[in-house]
């Protein structure tokens, strides 16, 4: 009896031992289930974030405004497009130039260091905000355009294209119509020679005949390029753009770019009526950089006169050990920007005040390096002169950023969205960034003299 109690009690005790493992089973498996159910809500999130942004990196984001110019649009796509295509010019050029110094990255680094400097990481955002203002202001000249009802033709563009290559359709290029004529004014004093040769002295054997030399050699005929040779020549230069991944049509767009700048240029001109001409002044000058020598050549200019003090500088011979910083010059058709570009406000206001024939007082100009240059002139004559090519061009620069920056302010906003998002690349080749060879310094041997 006392054997089947205990076999009982045992049963008994496997049985809730049994029903606990069961209960703890049970449990774990719920916590388990909630752990994998977290896990996956978790999952899903991140997943979904995941998703979000990819969505928003590759389909919203490039669609984007980062600009928009009255109601045209410019999207984050079309500007790293044009970042891409900026950074492939410069280095492309670069490349170029590199081979054209001999491979002497020092030259190129000293004459093109902006544009490596454009190229470099740290300054992303900064080349980038270049970019998009010039997007900006093509956009505000292509609607300029229409309003001028100018248009750029595919022909257009194929021309310019051609000129750049000096294929003209096969002919010569359209002759530039010649200059008027105009009377080249002459300096007016002859300088006081330094030197008179008073004896001839005589020579035992006469001077022999001269013989006459060879015929000059003509200069070549200008002989047509044909579209054989324009097409192998372009072939060659786009295949660089090429190997970028750059289209023709990409390449074209900058062409038609370029010429409704000018063609709206040109247009401005007309509409503001912009000056063919100005007053030209000629006239004598002094300068000096040493306050107290200038002080003294007033002096003699008031105890003599201006033209003998000039002509006694301008005459003076080369002394390698002389102190004297005085020089003399006569300067002949110069406009008042251009004197205001070359001397600043003193020199340029005087020209162009002063009676003719009557010294300045000292004018006192700074240079951009804080030293202090002075200068005495005197105006021989002024006279209406046509503006130089150059002038004009500038005159039309002047004209159309200001148009640019009026419609700028009142059509055009640009948002930051773009910032930290302008490509890096193409990526510019290190070689750009080494430090350039310095010179070998050359030792040359001590000079020995002979008995």
């Amino acid at each position: 009896m006392s054997k089947k109690n205990h076999q009982e009690a045992v049963n008994e005790e496997e049985s809730r031992r049994s029903r606990k493992e069961v209960l703890i089973a049970k449990k774990e498996a719920e916590q388990t289930r909630g752990i994998r159910i977290a896990v996956g809500i978790v999952a899903s999130l991140i997943l979904l974030i995941v998703l979000i942004a990819l969505v928003n990196e590759l389909f919203i984001s490039p669609n984007r405004e980062v600009a928009t110019v009255e109601d045209e649009n410019i999207t984050l796509s079309e500007f790293q497009d044009r970042v891409e295509y900026e950074r492939t010019q410069r280095i492309i050029f670069l490349e170029s130039q590199l081979e054209a110094f001999g491979n002497d990255v020092g030259v190129v680094q000293q004459y093109a260091s902006q544009w490596i400097v454009d190229l470099l990481p740290q300054s992303s955002d900064e080349f980038g905000e270049t970019v998009l203002e010039q997007m900006v202001a093509e956009t505000l000249i292509e609607q300029a355009a229409v309003e001028f009802g100018i248009e750029v033709s595919d022909t257009d563009v194929d021309e310019a294209i051609g000129a750049e290559f000096g294929y003209y359709g096969g002919g010569l290029p359209t002759p530039v119509p010649a200059a008027k004529d105009t009377v080249v004014p002459t300096p007016s004093l002859t300088p006081i020679p330094t030197a008179v040769i008073t004896e001839v002295l005589p020579t035992a054997t006469s001077m022999p005949d001269p013989t006459d030399g060879p015929e000059p050699t003509p200069f070549p005929t200008a002989t047509p390029v044909s579209e054989e040779a324009f097409q192998a020549e372009f072939a060659e230069f786009f295949q660089d753009y090429q190997d970028y991944g750059v289209s023709e049509e990409r390449y074209r767009e900058g062409i038609y770019a370029r010429l409704l700048r000018e063609q709206v240029m040109d247009a401005l001109a007309v509409e503001q009526e912009l000056p063919t001409e100005a007053e030209h002044a000629n006239f004598f000058v002094i300068a000096a950089s040493d306050e107290a020598e200038a002080g003294d050549i007033v002096n003699s200019i008031e105890a003599d006169s201006y033209l003998p003090v000039w002509n006694e500088i301008r005459s003076r011979p080369f002394d390698p050990e002389s102190t004297s910083t005085a020089i003399a010059a006569e300067l002949l058709q110069r406009t008042q920007d251009d004197l205001f570009e070359t001397f600043g406000d003193g020199v340029a206001s005087a020209a162009f005040d002063l009676d003719v024939d009557t010294p300045s007082e000292l004018i006192t100009a700074v240079g951009q390096d804080g030293t202090q240059q002075y200068f005495i002139i005197m105006v021989s004559g002024r006279e209406v002169l046509d503006l130089a090519e150059s002038a004009l061009q500038a005159q039309k620069e002047e004209a159309l950023l200001a148009y640019l920056e009026e419609m700028r302010e009142s059509n055009a906003a640009v948002s930051d969205f773009w910032r930290g998002r302008v490509p890096t690349v193409p990526v510019l080749d290190s070689k750009f960034l080494a430090q350039p060879t310095p010179t070998a310094e050359i030792i040359l041997p001590e000079a020995t003299v002979e008995p």
